[in-house]
């Protein structure tokens, strides 16, 4: 459609030149009208001309402008898709969430809960001699009073 569109911008652009010079140069005139035989038969001839080119213009120009609509449809169509899925996954991620469900989503924060034991840090090994004697638990989460 592209190059349908740029050729029919060239044959204007040519006929628009032409037409310049057979009504701007007597010269130019005279030997159009010699090729046409009459000045009324070249004046017509352009005229013809003139319309078969803004109809071809006019055409192109639309259907390049219909295509282009459905295109950005398309596309917006596809984004409020995207949206909708990205919106849908948000709900799901968050209802796991709340549920506490083991496929709940990471923060990347390990909580322990109160019940539960906490891990040594480091592993106590008694085959190692530098291996401290007590462990030292993670610093608890501060809780205002």
């Amino acid at each position: 459609m592209l190059a349908l569109k740029r050729l029919v911008t060239i044959l204007v652009m040519v006929f628009l030149l032409l037409a310049l010079l057979v009504l701007l140069l007597p010269s130019v005139r005279a030997s159009f009208v010699g090729m046409a035989g009459t000045p009324e038969a070249l004046y017509f001839g352009l005229l013809i001309a003139a319309v078969v080119l803004l109809g071809l213009q006019l055409i192109t120009e639309n259907v390049d402008s219909v295509l282009l609509r459905r295109e950005v449809t398309a596309r917006e169509l596809k984004i409020n898709e995207l949206k909708a899925r990205l919106y849908d996954y948000q709900m799901e991620q968050r209802v796991t969430a709340e549920r506490g469900v083991p496929g709940a989503p990471r923060t990347g924060t390990t909580t322990y809960p109160d019940n539960e034991s906490r891990p040594a840090f480091p592993p106590q090994n008694p085959t190692l001699s530098s291996a401290p004697s007590s462990t030292i638990p993670p610093d608890a989460p501060s809780r205002p009073a």
